[in-house]
């Protein structure tokens, strides 16, 4: 609680710093935008300056029902697919302090590359090299390219690929190809983001972009690998703050059930 409190009070003070926004060349902000001073937001909407103060910092993000690291690697799944790049210095910052590892930020960015699409892992990769040099961290602290994979769950890659194969085979032999190869043959068994974080963050970002149709499967794979169910609704929570309101309550239902099935068996 010390740390997030340390954390939130540095971004009281990035909020109130004076904006650099009015010395920066146009075509500059288009690229790099800069974050608004708390007097800014105030200047064009006093509400949403004192929710963001009171509401979001100082209420939702010292709830009890999920941990600030789990939080942060929520909140940054929704940044970065949905290419939203003002506030991810400050949040990769954020999730530093708050115990995420350089070599998890690391592997968060490539696995979204693949759920949420290339060009928006690419946008975030500008400011975590930033963020990553102002704190010291250097490439040799990053993952290899081809770590030690973890074991892989037969039983459960033969349901998957067998559905897989029937269902988008017909359509696409070459999604289905990717689909183990690149995956769950390779991405899903990096050991540098646990199993139960890869599926935090890919339910946050299918969330947060309203693809509801692919959650069943991926909340399922999340509470299998550990996310549990007070996590889950804790993290919708969130969401709501940083994807809106529609995009979870899309998302309610389908969780809903995933909830009512599992304690039926």
């Amino acid at each position: 609680m010390k740390l997030l409190k340390t954390a939130l009070a540095s971004f009281s003070l990035l909020l109130a710093a004076p904006s650099t926004a009015e010395n920066t060349p146009a075509n500059s902000i288009a690229q790099n935008p800069v974050a608004p001073s708390l007097d800014d937001v105030r200047a064009v909407s006093p509400a949403l300056a004192h929710n963001t103060e009171k509401l979001l910092l100082n209420e939702v993000w010292t709830r009890p029902g999920l941990s600030p690291r789990d939080r942060s690697l929520v909140t940054l799944a929704v940044l970065i697919s949905r290419n939203q790049t003002v506030e991810l210095a400050y949040h990769f910052n954020l999730a530093l302090d708050n115990g995420v590892k350089p070599t998890e930020l690391s592997e968060l960015i490539n696995h979204l590359a693949f759920y949420s699409g290339w060009g928006n892992a690419t946008a975030s990769v500008v400011v975590a090299k930033a963020v990553f040099a102002s704190r010291g961290i250097a490439a040799d602290q990053l993952p290899p390219v081809a770590p030690t994979r973890l074991p892989i769950n037969e039983a459960a890659e033969k349901v998957r690929a067998e559905t897989v194969a029937s269902n988008v085979g017909p359509v696409s032999p070459g999604l289905v190809h990717y689909t183990a190869d690149a995956l769950f043959h390779d991405l899903w068994l990096r050991p540098d983001l646990a199993p139960r974080d890869r599926s935090l963050v890919t339910v946050s970002a299918l969330i947060a972009n309203g693809q509801v149709a692919q959650v069943t499967y991926h909340l399922n794979r999340a509470m299998d690998n550990g996310l549990t169910q007070p996590e889950a609704a804790e993290m919708l929570t969130q969401l709501a703050f940083y994807a809106g309101w529609p995009n979870v309550f899309s998302a309610v239902p389908v969780v809903k059930d995933v909830f009512a099935n599992r304690h039926k068996s």
